[in-house]
């Protein structure tokens, strides 16, 4: 499900971004705004508040500041998905493939546990590679996936088609692209 808004008129395209033929969907201005933060934060509680979310997993770093207010507003713990070798603890560790090459997810042992029900929120979801990993981390922890919660999809990705592939849950997006 995806919700489309003036929420919007928040994101910025940035044209050659990264690199030449690439367009930087830009979402700090949202986070700048008072009214965008808080309606993108709203909309995520609202939907996910009455399902027992007793942690929220943001992936490193753009999913942390979505990631932490949800996990505020919902009266749940916030746990980070880092990069290796940042978290100073015994961690469990999820590699993922990118466009070209792969990268890694970290999360400490001790974060989650059985009884855990989570929720994996970030800023955008292109591929789906990220926040499948996010997910995989959770299963090590024996906790369960409660859904997907991202401000911005890249919708002709098709990110829904890969984490379908691997998880059931819900994923809830507010700004869908293409």
């Amino acid at each position: 499900m995806a919700i489309t808004t003036d929420l919007e008129r928040y994101i910025v395209d940035v044209p050659d971004y990264p690199e030449p033929g690439v367009i930087f969907k830009d979402i700090t201005p949202l986070m700048a705004s008072p009214e965008g933060l808080h309606a993108s934060v709203d909309k995520i509680v609202s939907h996910f508040g009455d399902i027992g979310i007793t942690k929220v997993v943001g992936a490193e770093a753009r999913g942390f500041l979505i990631g932490a207010p949800v996990a505020y507003r919902l009266g749940a713990g916030f746990v980070p998905a880092r990069k290796p070798g940042k978290l100073p603890r015994a961690v469990y560790s999820q590699s993922y493939e990118l466009e070209y090459g792969t990268d890694e997810l970290q999360i400490h042992q001790d974060a989650l546990d059985a009884d855990d029900r989570v929720l994996i929120v970030d800023d955008l979801v292109a591929t789906g590679g990220t926040c499948v990993a996010t997910a995989k981390l959770i299963e090590q922890a024996n906790a369960e996936v409660m859904g997907f919660s991202f401000i911005l999809e890249l919708a002709y990705l098709n990110p829904r088609d890969v984490i379908s592939k691997e998880f059931d849950q819900e994923v809830f997006t507010l700004i869908q692209v293409g």
